[in-house]
Parts: C-alpha cells; sequence; structure tokens
C-alpha cells in the first residue's frame, strides 16, 4: 500500500491498495487518521476538511452533490 497525491500542492493523500482492491477509495489528511470516501464522505469530516476536500476534488464534490 502507497500513499500518494493527485497533485504536488494538494493536502490530500490517497491510498493505492494494489490492482486487487476494487471500489475502495481510502483518503487522508495526514497519512494517519484514514476516511473511506464512499462511507465517511462528508458526515465524518470537518468543515475545513470537506472544504479542502471539495477544492482539491471537485469531480467527487459533485458526484456527491448530484446524489444527495
Amino acid at each position: 500500500m502507497t500513499w500518494y497525491k493527485n497533485n504536488k500542492g494538494d493536502k490530500i493523500w490517497w491510498l493505492d491498495n494494489g490492482p486487487r482492491v476494487k471500489g475502495k477509495l481510502i483518503f487522508s489528511f495526514d497519512k494517519e487518521k484514514q476516511f473511506n470516501l464512499f462511507r465517511d464522505y462528508p458526515q465524518a469530516l470537518t468543515d475545513e476538511e470537506k472544504e479542502i476536500f471539495d477544492n482539491e476534488n471537485p469531480y467527487w464534490a459533485n458526484f456527491f452533490k448530484e446524489n444527495q
């Protein structure tokens, strides 16, 4: 398992679970506390974390906004 950022200046880390794990999107702000995108967004995030997430991941912000 490897942590990576989509863009160099991002604050969010994404976990690469390897090729065998499908549909489990894990992210973190510090590589310690982990969030499962489909289980935890947005209710488990602070207002500040949600704002950062939405700014760095507009696709997912729009996805969840449209599916509420």
